[in-house]
């Protein structure tokens, strides 16, 4: 079908004055509205007014121009449809056969820090959602864009076959019907935690492609990398990478965990991942200190591991990470010189982020088949815990600084979890077993002679004294858990027996 009128009606007007021009070349009318039409005028394209098909004034600052019949039923008339022509031509409608339009930019207005409740609701677009949709429900005669990426292969299209196929129409509507529910979702979410909403009926979210990947957590799975549509500051999402191939499924979740432990530390610390468990974990006085910290607790977990740094990569640091095959480097930034020594390894990945930021109290989103579980992320602290000692001997001053650690670390290990720590640095991490001794068993195991002195931390209570008995037998002085069971006498029994300090924390940290 050859296009003949066209309404234009955009914010963003990216490439838009040579598009029209080449429209215009072709012989397409165009019709446009208020600051578009003010653009194409001065740039000698020849346009009609909105007002001059309405037969209506622009008014209210713009808020009603294109809500017209004499629009809409040039977007919504059927051309095989004889009664539909019939009846626009009895009232004076031409047909429109082109539809531009995008739409006030909400998404823009709210992503600012000082924006008003006022200047978000005039920022919400009616007339312009009301013409792709009317556009997009009559595809097979109205092609319709709303990206200017799509402007050059329509105006091909019509060069090469004097219109848009049906099958590029189709896929145009689809677009279309993505990008209004993605603006609808916005307007939503934003009036939603406006009025305190807390559990809606419905809950719509919007995501943006950031990248295709090669294949998921395994090679036959296909996936894909969405980011949230208004971005989070600290988030992987948000990482710049500077260097190495790009990021794959796996790498993606073992990089947002070893994100999300490096940021419960003040001081200099570094993180190493593997499999969304850490491996190591280290603080000290210089990041250089910390990662070496890290890389003591576990030589051999590290290999081909994610390690985040919550410093600026020196010389010093880089060239202890260069001796080591790793996947991916976290930092807010590397130094000139240590990116000297990284970039040898042409695949290792660099990535920036201000590992720091980001306090936001986000919602955690998790599918399961035919469903989505929403719950808070897990920020609770140790500042916040509920801080009791329910065992005759307290903690020492060094204890208290692994417990601390231990802790710390272990809300962020798979269910059932155990980690000790000694010096500055985990020792022994035990995940994801079906009891709470199995998992005390492998950390106390991996720490072996390590664990003599250390701290013990649990992300759960005991239900039984059996893991205070490996634990002592270990010689472990140390124990920070949750409490609350109701056999807790027990455990602290077991620990008065063998003079462990024992530290209840009130907060129990599952994650599974």
């Amino acid at each position: 079908m050859t296009i003949k009128r066209a309404l234009i009606s955009v914010s963003d007007k990216t490439n838009l004055v040579p598009f029209v021009k080449e429209l215009t070349e072709l012989g397409v009318e165009v019709i446009s509205t208020g600051g578009t039409k003010k653009l194409l005028q001065e740039n000698g394209v020849d346009v009609i007014g909105i007002s001059e098909v309405t037969g209506f004034p622009e008014i209210m600052d713009g808020r009603l121009k294109t809500l017209h019949p004499n629009i809409h039923g040039g977007l919504l008339a059927v051309r095989d449809n004889e009664e539909h022509m019939a009846q626009i031509n009895e009232h004076g409608i031409a047909p429109i056969d082109l539809v531009v339009v995008n739409l006030y930019p909400f998404k823009e207005t709210i992503s600012k820090e000082d924006v008003t409740y006022d200047e978000a609701i005039e920022n919400i677009d009616i007339g312009g959602p009301g013409m792709l949709r009317a556009a997009s429900k009559n595809h097979q005669d109205v092609t319709v864009i709303t990206d200017p990426a799509d402007y050059s292969s329509v105006l091909n299209e019509i060069k090469e076959h004097g219109g848009v196929s049906l099958k590029r129409k189709r896929e145009l509507a689809a677009k279309v019907f993505r990008h209004t529910a993605a603006y609808d979702a916005l307007i939503a979410d934003y009036l939603t935690r406006e009025t305190g909403e807390k559990d809606p009926e419905q809950f719509t979210v919007t995501f943006e492609k950031k990248q295709s990947l090669r294949y998921g957590e395994n090679p036959h799975q296909e996936a894909v990398f969405y980011q949230s549509a208004l971005p989070v500051s600290g988030s992987i999402a948000a990482a710049k990478q500077l260097h190495g191939k790009e990021l794959s499924y796996n790498n993606i979740k073992d990089a947002d965990a070893a994100v999300q432990i490096v940021r419960e530390f003040a001081e200099p610390a570094a993180v190493a991942v593997k499999h969304m468990n850490p491996c190591g974990v280290g603080t000290g006085a210089s990041i250089e200190e910390a990662f070496n910290k890290a890389y003591e607790a576990d030589k051999t977990s590290i290999f081909g591991g994610i390690i985040a740094l919550n410093r600026e990569v020196d010389q010093a640091t880089a060239e202890a990470l260069h001796g080591i095959f790793l996947e991916i480097i976290i930092a807010p930034s590397f130094s000139k010189e240590a990116l000297n020594v990284l970039t040898v390894k042409k695949n290792l990945r660099l990535l920036t982020l201000d590992v720091n930021s980001s306090g936001k109290k986000e919602k955690q989103l998790t599918s399961v088949q035919g469903g989505l579980l929403i719950q808070d992320l897990d920020v609770h602290g140790f500042d916040e815990a509920d801080i009791s000692i329910p065992t005759k001997r307290e903690p020492n001053e060094q204890e208290w600084e692994d417990l601390k650690l231990a802790w710390k670390v272990v809300k962020h290990v798979k269910s059932n979890a155990i980690v000790l720590a000694k010096d500055h640095m985990t020792v022994g991490v035990g995940a994801g077993q079906m009891n709470r001794v199995g998992s005390a068993k492998i950390a106390i195991e991996q720490a072996g002679e390590k664990a003599k002195g250390s701290a013990l931390g649990s992300d759960a209570f005991f239900p039984m004294p059996d893991t205070v008995e490996e634990a002592a037998k270990a010689g472990v002085t140390a124990i920070i858990q949750p409490g609350g069971s109701v056999r807790d006498e027990d455990s602290i029994k077991k620990a008065d027996e063998y003079g462990i300090a024992m530290v209840f924390t009130g907060i129990r940290h599952f994650k599974h």
